[in-house]
């Protein structure tokens, strides 16, 4: 993505030349008329300046790199169709019909299913994507919302000639969108499962503090995307291989995660989350549309940052908005 390569180019540029102009600067201090602690502060004081430009400017370019350099050596395990003047990703495997079209929460990618979709084949064709800006699917424009980006999906499930039936099954975030896509396109459409799927305007439904936690995700993943760029997102542990993961998918999934192109369009989708809302607070119901809804257990352990009895609350309007679900349809679990 051209996002990866600019942005570290840029800081590279800027390291540079912020130790150009402090070397320039100690040099210059041999021929000033100052005291001798006045030139001993001051080249100590650039000194430190020119060792930090460097430092941030050489993690920059490492990262830069070594990102480049992974996936360079890896192919997309599915094929890219070209959707509106844009590459997109699918990967396909197993026969069988209906097929199952698997689409990722937030900040994740076709990466993520790497322990479902192999199963879920044995039985039946299973296709994960990658949204704009995830895993090999390239960036687009804002805003991010559940209508623009199932107009993607269906542009790209049509080029691929999946034209059902299909069931989708999403998590988290892409419970909007699956409701979005089963409102505008019914056609072929056999059913749907929700993995603990985020449902409408939720944030509305929680505690005043976990409200302005959820606010606070957008400024937070812009820090994320500095901390990548910079390198120390790496140098901090976060490209660490996922846990239960085989070794190949788990080291992608952290290569990935490390890539600020897809924190950023992690942060695209985010910022489009109430409008993603508006557009699917008053999808359904399906009539008898099969649904089936996964979510968690009743009882989670505290969350930190958060007191006990926000963290009740929460986790009791989630259970009622996971049951809420279930009036989707007639056929439903």
């Amino acid at each position: 993505m051209l996002l990866n390569i600019v942005a570290p180019v840029a800081v590279v540029l800027v390291a540079l030349l912020i130790c150009v102009a402090c070397i320039v600067r100690i040099r210059s201090l041999r021929r000033k008329n100052y005291g001798k602690w006045r030139r001993v502060g001051e080249i100590i004081a650039l000194s430190i300046v020119v060792f930090l430009a460097a430092a941030i400017g050489g993690g920059a370019a490492f990262n830069a790199v070594a990102g480049q350099y992974f996936f360079s050596r890896r192919t997309a395990p599915g094929k890219l169709y070209d959707v509106s003047g844009y590459k997109m990703h699918l990967y396909c495997t197993g026969e069988g019909s209906p097929t199952v079209v698997l689409d990722a929460g937030l900040g994740n990618d076709s990466l993520i299913w790497a322990n479902v979709q192999p199963e879920l084949s044995k039985i039946t064709q299973v296709c994960s994507y990658d949204r704009a800006g995830f895993g090999w699917s390239e960036a687009r424009p804002e805003p991010r919302d559940a209508r623009r980006l199932n107009d993607e999906l269906h542009g790209l499930l049509s080029a691929a000639g999946v034209t059902g039936p299909i069931i989708l099954m999403g998590h988290s975030i892409s419970g909007l969108y699956l409701r979005d896509y089963a409102t505008r396109y019914p056609r072929n459409l056999s059913g749907l499962v929700f993995v603990d799927g985020s449902t409408p305007l939720q944030d509305e439904r929680f505690p005043a503090e976990i409200q302005l936690m959820e606010k606070q995700e957008s400024a937070e993943l812009a820090k994320l995307e500095w901390l990548s760029v910079l390198g120390l997102r790496r140098a901090m542990g976060g490209c660490a291989p996922e846990e239960g993961f085989n070794k190949s998918a788990a080291k992608m999934i952290a290569e990935d995660q490390c890539r600020t192109s897809v924190l950023a369009a992690a942060a695209q989708e985010l910022s489009s989350i109430q409008q993603s809302g508006d557009e699917t607070i008053h999808t359904g119901p399906f009539g008898d549309l099969p649904i089936l809804i996964f979510s968690q257990d009743l009882e989670q352990p505290a969350t930190p940052g958060i007191s006990a009895e926000a963290g009740k609350s929460v986790s009791k309007t989630w259970n009622e908005m996971q049951e809420d679900l279930k009036k989707l349809s007639t056929r439903s679990r």
